[in-house]
Parts: structure tokens; sequence; C-alpha cells
């Protein structure tokens, strides 16, 4: 039976995996129910991926691990995703997976000219995101978590722009016809973004004044989370047949 592989490409601080799990286990939560089977897969200790006939969609998670490291594992990773994209298996890139993923298409991804963006930001839809099956029935504007130093810095040439921030002009694309990337995360809770904020101060990332702006500004993020369930779905819409998706 096909599988829906959460690619797992790191792992988050030991502070938050003890008290909330790590990246996958994040997402799995928020997928739902699903009539499938769900299986993560390891990056960093693997060097064999499932072959595209055996995936009924793939998720690549966020990283600690910067892309332009292009360490030997993302190395694999970026050169296993174009197979996914000639297949057309549904494909949602995370945080890093949305970079790994631009960049695999033909994109480029980098440290963002402006610095991190942390907390919860608001996003805006771009017209062209209208009738898109991830993000085209959210509203026009919604909140979401982030917390990024790197950023796609151009995207792939097919690829169309869905949404932006102030900060990033890059939150959310499309590669047609069945592969997104997202920079936020909708994985994350407000706790987790809340520990996240917190775990950044202890490591000197940020002073107090500001630590204690991006907590007041933490919400709930509903419409963001619905994206996995969304996906979900297109994954069961799609049930991959070659060919059968142009």
């Amino acid at each position: 039976m096909q599988t829906l592989f959460i690619i797992k490409t790191g792992s988050t601080f030991a502070s938050l995996s003890r008290q909330f799990g790590d990246f996958d286990s994040w997402i799995r939560t928020a997928l739902g129910p699903v009539s499938f089977p769900v299986i993560t897969v390891d990056a960093e200790k693997t060097e064999v991926l499932p072959a595209a006939e055996d995936c009924c969609g793939v998720i690549i998670t966020g990283s600690h691990a910067m892309v332009t490291d292009a360490l030997s594992w993302s190395r694999i990773l970026e050169a296993w995703i174009p197979s996914l994209l000639q297949a057309k298996i549904p494909l949602l890139g995370i945080c890093y997976g949305h970079q790994l993923l631009a960049r695999a298409a033909g994109g480029e991804a980098g440290f963002h000219p402006r610095g991190p963006e942390t907390g919860t930001v608001m996003l805006t839809r771009l017209p062209e995101s209208k009738g898109d099956p991830l993000l085209g029935s959210l509203p026009p504007s919604f909140p979401v978590h982030a917390t990024h130093a790197q950023t796609v810095l151009k995207l792939p040439d097919n690829a169309i722009r869905l949404a932006f921030s102030d900060h990033e002009a890059n939150h959310a694309f499309r590669i047609p016809p069945c592969a997104w990337g997202v920079q936020f995360h909708p994985e994350y809770t407000e706790a987790i973004m809340q520990a996240y904020i917190l775990e950044e101060k202890l490591r000197g990332e940020r002073n107090e004044s500001t630590t204690d702006t991006l907590l007041k500004n933490v919400v709930a993020t509903p419409q963001a989370s619905e994206l996995l369930q969304t996906f979900a779905r297109i994954v069961q819409k799609f049930s991959y047949i070659p060919g059968d998706h142009d």
C-alpha cells in the first residue's frame, strides 16, 4: 500500500522534544485521521529514500540545519525531489523543506537579507492563490508561526507565488500540479511557538524586551494548522496513478 512519508530533516531543541515531541510527531498530529499509512524517514540517518511509486505523498520537515550547508544527507534529499515532481506525487516542504524544494527545482535559497523572522506573523494571499488546492480556501490574510534565518531568494521558473508577509516575500509557492513550499510552520501550536522564542532567548539570540514583544504577539493559527489536513485530503484525492495528474 502506498504511504505518506514524513522526511525528517533534523530535530527540535532537546528541551522542546522532552515536552512536545519532535517535528514529525507535530506533523502527524496536525494531519489528523488519515486512511493511508504514515511513516517517518530520518534523512540524516539513511541514504535510501522511498521510490516515487511507493509514495502517495511526501512532507519534508523543517530543520535547524541550513540549506546552504549542503550536508551530504541534504544533497541526497535534494537530488531525490525531482523524481517526486516528475511523478506528480503530492509534496509539501515546510521551512527547510520549502527552501530545499525551491533549490531542487531550480530556484535559490540563502540567508534572508533582512535577517531572521520569528514569531506569529500575518500572511497575505496573492491573487494567484485563488483556486489553489492548498491555500485557495483560506482568508485573504491570516496568522502563521514562523522561525527562519534562510529563505527562498529566487523561486523556480515554473513556481507560482502564493503568499507573503511584511518580512518574507516567498512564504508560500506551488510547483504545478501538486508540490508546495511553505516557509511558515503549520504544525506549530501556540505553546511550541512560545517555547521556541524562549529557547532562542536562552541561547542569546535576542534580548528580553524583544522576547516579551514576540511572546505577547503569539496567537492561535487555526487557518495555518488546517493546511496539513487539507494536504492529507489532496493526497487522498491524487492516490498516485502514473500520468494521471496533468
